[in-house]
């Protein structure tokens, strides 16, 4: 569950507010390993639907055991729910209701504001921002060549989303670091097994 301390941040930064989904008792927060780009072991948070919470947990595992590096897994509150300056930092996110100069999507139908959705890797994964009609956060690594960190259609995060019934960049421009349950947000319906590795585990912050 999110503690009262934690949602109080959330709150506070913005990545919930009046008019947004009343996801609360349904969001966990999910510590997980994964592996940096400096090849070392790192702990991250993800705050998702309780939903999904397995399936994320089976994903991170496998990327985690197959060494697919990602630079940083904060939560948003951790850039005051600012959108933009989560996608400069490079860092892999899930839940957010966006501000309404940041979103792409209505509060309520958002997969992101609902906890169903997850970006990896923003910077070597952009997407094509419709307002400016340009990268967001850069089109550095725009070309769908491989890379470090990259996420490319067959590739390995690929595989692990579509394998678990998620879907990637379903929209009419390109969201290569997205990927989410569907549009609009609904309960999952996904795997229901759980998690096999102790990699990943759902653990809930001191106060």
């Amino acid at each position: 569950m999110i503690t009262d301390a934690q949602w109080s941040r959330m709150v506070t930064a913005g990545l919930w507010r009046k008019g947004c989904p009343d996801v609360r008792d349904q969001l966990r927060r999910v510590e997980m390993n994964y592996v940096g780009f400096d090849g070392e072991v790192h702990r991250g948070v993800l705050v998702v639907n309780a939903d999904v919470t397995a399936s994320v947990v089976r994903i991170f595992t496998r990327l985690f055991e197959e060494g697919f590096p990602i630079r940083r897994m904060e939560p948003m509150e951790a850039y005051d729910g600012d959108l933009n300056a989560s996608l400069r930092d490079d860092n892999t996110s899930a839940f957010n209701c966006r501000r309404p100069d940041q979103i792409n999507a209505p509060f309520r139908e958002s997969p992101h504001a609902n906890g169903r959705a997850i970006d990896i890797n923003p910077l070597e994964n952009p997407w094509k921002d419709l307002r400016s009609k340009r990268w967001s956060p850069s089109a550095k690594f725009a070309a769908r060549t491989e890379g470090k960190g990259k996420i490319l259609k067959e590739g390995l995060v690929w595989r692990a989303f579509m394998e678990e019934g998620w879907v990637w960049q379903d929209i009419k421009v390109p969201d290569y670091m997205h990927f989410d349950t569907g549009y609009p947000s609904k309960p999952f319906k996904g795997p229901s097994a759980t998690p096999s590795s102790s990699t990943a585990e759902e653990s809930t912050p001191a106060a």
